[in-house]
Formats: C-alpha cells, sequence, structure tokens
C-alpha cells in the first residue's frame, strides 16, 4: 500500500483555509456575509459575475432583495467569459476603483471568481494592472475581502488560493497562487447549478477529477491530498452519471459538488502538474475550448506518462474506474486505456484534433508549457521528469 511509502519524516502543510456554507439553499447564507462585511465596515461591494448564469442560477433572486434590505452600495460587472483575460479583470478592477467597493463578489463558476479574485488584489494595489500580476511582476501579500458564490461543480476555486487568467498577445494562461487569494466566505449551493447542460456538467467534473489526479501525484503530494482524492473518484463515478443523465437531480448534484470541494482541497494541498501545465497552453491559443474538455483530451496519455512512477497511488485512487490493479507500472498503458474508455462513456470524447489542433502545432504548444510564466513550478514537480520529449509524447498521443 502507498501509505508505507510516506515519508513521516516528510513535513507538509494541511490547508482548509476557509469557511464554506454548503447545502441546498446555502445561497441565503449571502445575508449573514453582508451583514457580517457591514458590521466591518464594507458597504460597498463590486459583483463579479459572467453575461447571465448569476440570473438563471436563480442567485440574484436571493442575493438583490438582501443587498436592498440592508442597504448595500454595489456595482456589477457581468461580461466574464470562459478563459477570462487579464483585460477583463482591468475593465472590472476600474469598475470597482470608481465605485469605491471594498469587496469583491464572485458568481459563478472559476472564470468569474478567480476574476473576482483578481480585481480583489488590485483594488489594494491601485497602481498595478493584471499583465504586471500574472507576469508575477509583483507578489501580493493582500487583498479586500472575497465571497464567492460557486454555480459549478468542478473548479474547487472557491476553497483554494489559486486563480487563472490569459494573456491574449502572448498565449500564455498562467496561474497564480497567494494566500491573500482565499475567499474569507464561500457558498456552494447545488440547487443553484441544477441548469448546468450536459457539456458542461460534464467538462466541469473532469476538470475535479484532474484537479485530484494531480494533486494526489505531486512531489509534494500527501496523506491528505491522497486521501481527499480518493473520495473524489468514487463520488464522481457514482453520481456523474446520474446528473447527466437528470440535470435536476439535487442528490448528484449535491454530491458532485462535494466532490469537486475536497478536490479543491487536495490540490490546495498537493498542488498540480503535467495536465494542467498541459492544458492551459490548449486554451490560451483556442479560448473557445472548455477547460475541463481540454484536460479530458490529455488524461490518458498523463496517467500513461505517470503511472509508472506512482502506481502504487493511482491504482489506489483510480479503483473505482479500474478495479482490481496491483499498482504495477507494467499496468501503465492498460489503466490510460480504461480511463479513457471511461471518459468516452460519460461524454468526454474530444481529443486534441477535434479542437482543430495537427502534429504541426505540437512544437509550439511545449514551448507554452515551458515558457508561460508559473507553469514550470507545476512542472517542477511532475512525478517524472517535464522533459520536452515527456510533454511532446503526451500531447501527440493525445491528438
Amino acid at each position: 500500500m502507498w501509505e508505507t511509502k510516506i515519508n513521516p519524516n516528510k513535513i507538509f502543510e494541511l490547508r482548509c483555509k476557509n469557511t464554506i456554507y454548503f447545502g441546498a439553499g446555502s445561497i441565503h447564507k449571502i445575508k449573514d456575509i453582508l451583514e457580517n462585511l457591514k458590521i466591518n465596515g464594507i458597504n460597498n461591494v463590486i459583483f463579479i459575475t459572467g453575461k447571465g448564469s448569476y440570473k438563471t442560477s436563480g442567485a440574484w433572486d436571493v442575493v438583490k432583495p438582501v443587498l436592498e434590505e440592508l442597504d448595500l452600495k454595489y456595482s456589477l460587472y457581468d461580461k466574464v467569459g470562459p478563459n477570462p483575460t487579464v483585460d477583463m479583470i482591468d475593465e472590472a478592477a476600474k469598475i470597482g476603483r470608481e465605485s469605491g467597493a471594498k469587496a469583491v463578489i464572485g458568481i459563478g463558476g472559476g472564470s468569474p471568481i478567480d476574476t473576482a479574485k483578481s480585481v480583489a488584489v488590485l483594488l489594494k494595489y491601485t497602481d498595478k494592472n493584471a499583465r504586471e500580476l500574472y507576469e508575477q511582476k509583483f507578489i501580493p501579500d493582500k487583498a479586500v475581502p472575497i465571497i464567492a458564490i460557486n454555480l459549478t461543480h468542478g473548479t474547487g476555486t472557491e476553497v483554494d488560493r489559486f486563480a487563472v487568467a490569459t494573456i491574449l498577445e502572448k498565449n500564455y494562461k498562467p496561474a497564480i497562487a497567494y494566500d491573500c487569494l482565499y475567499p474569507m466566505y464561500a457558498i456552494d449551493d447545488p440547487s443553484l447549478m441544477t441548469k448546468l447542460d450536459k457539456k458542461q456538467t460534464i467538462a466541469v467534473t473532469v476538470d475535479a477529477l484532474n484537479h485530484i489526479t494531480e494533486a494526489a501525484t505531486t512531489l509534494v503530494a500527501s496523506p491528505y491530498s491522497i486521501l481527499t482524492a480518493k473520495e473524489t473518484v468514487r463520488l464522481i463515478v457514482r453520481y456523474l452519471p446520474a446528473a447527466v443523465n437528470d440535470p435536476l437531480n439535487l442528490v448528484a448534484r449535491y454530491y458532485l459538488l462535494y466532490a469537486s470541494a475536497l478536490a479543491g482541497i487536495s490540490f490546495d494541498n498537493g498542488l498540480l502538474h503535467l495536465t494542467h501545465a498541459l492544458e492551459h497552453p490548449l486554451s490560451a491559443v483556442k479560448p473557445e475550448i472548455a477547460h475541463g474538455l481540454g484536460l479530458g483530451a490529455i488524461l490518458p496519455a498523463v496517467i500513461k506518462a505517470i503511472y509508472p512512477a506512482t502506481a502504487e497511488v493511482l491504482a489506489d485512487v483510480y479503483s473505482p474506474i479500474v478495479p482490481g490493479l496491483k499498482g504495477l507500472p507494467a499496468e501503465a498503458e492498460y489503466v490510460a486505456e480504461k480511463v479513457q474508455e471511461w471518459l468516452f462513456n460519460v461524454g468526454c470524447t474530444q481529443k486534441l484534433s477535434d479542437f482543430g489542433f495537427t502534429k504541426d502545432d505540437i512544437p509550439n504548444l511545449v514551448k507554452l508549457a515551458k515558457t508561460t510564466p508559473s507553469l514550470d513550478g507545476l512542472l517542477s514537480i511532475a512525478p517524472v521528469e517535464a522533459t520536452e520529449s515527456v510533454i511532446e509524447k503526451i500531447y501527440l498521443e493525445s491528438l
């Protein structure tokens, strides 16, 4: 068993930093949150969200009356798209500065909440912009309070210190991770997610699956990141088909959301490596790619590459998908095939060629994986050396 391979003298951080209100109806906790902000002298906030989900989900129907009841001033930025850009962040930060916002509330999935985190930093560093933040021209240690109202069961951003944005002109999609990015409060209400369509349901859940695959196998993985990973897989395997077949199934949404939160905690502790480092160039070059589907396209090839070095852990973690594994390096190709088969069965069927990539694109993708700010940090903790040839092979096998 992998437990016997953990070095008890290796010290690791155990992170679980913020307060999360979890369960159907928890959106109503927004009143307690806003009252707490007001008690602490914050009576002006900016909401960061997408073009419509904050309304169609039903979240705004609860939030807006509370704002009026508490007489809180607010501004709204509702132009965040998938794979948000630094320009969106700067545009939202400008509105926040001009309106005098003292806290930021993100409503949505990873894109709006990551944007909200970034805006919260820029409201403290008023002489900085989003490009400087994501190219790591400065290291922030403060942000205005962040509240996350989560509308998808995949990102994990509501429980962690990470954020991602795209710098379009450079085809960069860096990630940042700072303690000041933890939300003060988060709301995980599965009743807000029943309107996610089939594609969104699959994409966000595959994102969570990738989070734990990496978090359980980095060089800084711990028993905590591995055990949360194992429970995440069990829940996804059991409840994703139910949510795909019946989008209104609240029990399925509840447990997929719980799995996503566990996955967020898992990678907040164990961090990420190859799959995310190699997907970011894909959706930077082609922003229309759903992040989770990009991850799904390359996951089998990543598993094949890392399984020999992490066989005992992945055999245990992936047992709900591939039962009966012995944790032997020779199982790598078999496990990769079975994971791809499972992905196809749940509806995650696209490979890189389906997104329009060809062999001619691979040298540029390899270059972006190696040169995009922050991705080198992920590659450095992969369980196998992330050489250009290893990266190239993963991309080729994922076409």
